[in-house]
């Protein structure tokens, strides 16, 4: 078994085993340390031990229960958001719950359990009261709940540093393939340029096309391998290739396109949105021989980008193609590495209409000094 796939894997299995392994090496581990603690019995330490042992296997539930409060409930949603203060305050709830626990559990269940599994309890030089024991739990949990944190921590900053990694990597082999592929830009658009002045005077929609097209593809090379580019380049990218899109169908595509007035503050990572567009004209509207339809709405609420894309598709079995194309994939691999936690994608393919929807978190225009040299999820 692969060491660092058996301690950083999410899958089932490694999960299972490292938890349990975890929770039997605490189990000796307090068990162990119960029997040299316990001053207040005059039983000797290894007659002490088997009574230990009992007593660390019974704890373990209220130190799973501040454990996994921890690790998949304050952390994630407080912690990792910048929320310190309630993190702070629910830390200091679930300690001094799980201390109350262990008193209860130390004070009134483990003499009846002692006494089922022993016949005895403890010879005790004076019995512990409810504080001893509330003092006692606040210690152990002070030390397994920060044992619980310090883990979920670290394999937090490893993730974070493997997407980092990752997204570096294909930054790079994505710069090479451009390279590789590309037209040196200015023949390219002096090309264009030549042929738009060639059809101004004998086709307006033939050079009107050819002016968005100049647009689409300056926006991909000067724009596309940036951090962030503004929101309102991004939606005007995608108003150009509607707009080809529009041209190419004429008056037999009902086209309704809603996007927000107020985008100068926001910013957002480039190319996202256009292989969604791209999705529902070449699944969707190609593909439909009598009245084709696409619907666009975008909004801003609270610094996030709710986009809504629907259209008209035909009513055929082999539905899953918009959902698993190359270029939803690529999007939904994007959205993990750039807004991890920071954004919902759901895709819906119906008989006759196709629906994806889109929550984004942007950057605000006074944080990207911060973020300019980072990844959009920083």
């Amino acid at each position: 078994m692969n060491q660092q796939q058996f301690i950083f894997s999410d899958e089932y299995k490694y999960r299972l085993r490292r938890h349990l392994l975890f929770w039997l090496c605490w189990w000796i581990f307090f068990g162990i340390l119960y029997s040299y603690t316990a001053k207040v019995s005059l039983l000797p330490n290894f007659e002490r031990l088997p009574f230990a042992m009992v007593d660390a296997l019974v704890f373990l539930i209220p130190h799973m229960f501040l454990s996994y409060s921890l690790m998949y409930y304050v952390i994630p949603k407080f912690v990792f958001s910048g929320r310190y203060f309630k993190a702070g305050i629910l830390v200091l709830f679930f300690f001094l719950v799980t201390a109350s626990i262990s008193a209860l559990i130390g004070t009134y269940l483990l003499p009846v359990i002692r006494v089922a599994i022993f016949g005895r309890d403890y010879d005790y030089i004076f019995n512990p009261t409810y504080l001893l024991s509330l003092l006692a739990g606040l210690r152990g949990s002070i030390t397994i709940g920060g044992l619980a944190a310090a883990i979920k921590l670290m394999k937090h900053w490893y993730a974070k540093e493997q997407r980092n990694l990752q997204l570096q990597k294909e930054n790079t082999e994505a710069g090479l393939r451009l390279l590789k592929a590309q037209i040196h830009p200015h023949f390219l658009f002096n090309t264009l340029n030549n042929i738009y002045s060639f059809t101004q005077n004998t086709s307006a929609e033939a050079s009107g096309m050819i002016t968005r097209l100049s647009s689409l593809l300056r926006y991909t090379l000067y724009e596309g391998n940036q951090p962030l580019v503004p929101l309102q380049k991004e939606l005007q990218m995608v108003q150009d290739y509607i707009g080809i899109e529009k041209i190419r169908y004429g008056n037999q595509m009902e086209l309704h396109i809603d996007l927000p007035e107020r985008t100068t503050n926001y910013y957002i990572a480039p190319l996202l949105l256009l292989p969604l567009v791209e999705n529902c004209f070449k699944h969707g509207t190609s593909q439909m021989l009598e009245q084709p339809w696409v619907h666009l709405q975008a909004s801003i609420v609270n610094d996030q980008l709710h986009v809504k894309l629907l259209n008209g598709k035909v009513n055929e079995e082999s539905t899953d193609a918009p959902v698993s194309g190359i270029g939803i994939r690529n999007v939904k691999e994007r959205l993990s590495l750039l807004y991890p936690g920071k954004h919902e994608l759901h895709i819906t393919s119906e008989e006759e209409v196709f629906i994806v929807n889109l929550k984004v978190e942007l950057v605000v225009k006074n944080e990207v000094l911060i973020k300019r040299d980072k990844p959009a999820y920083a």
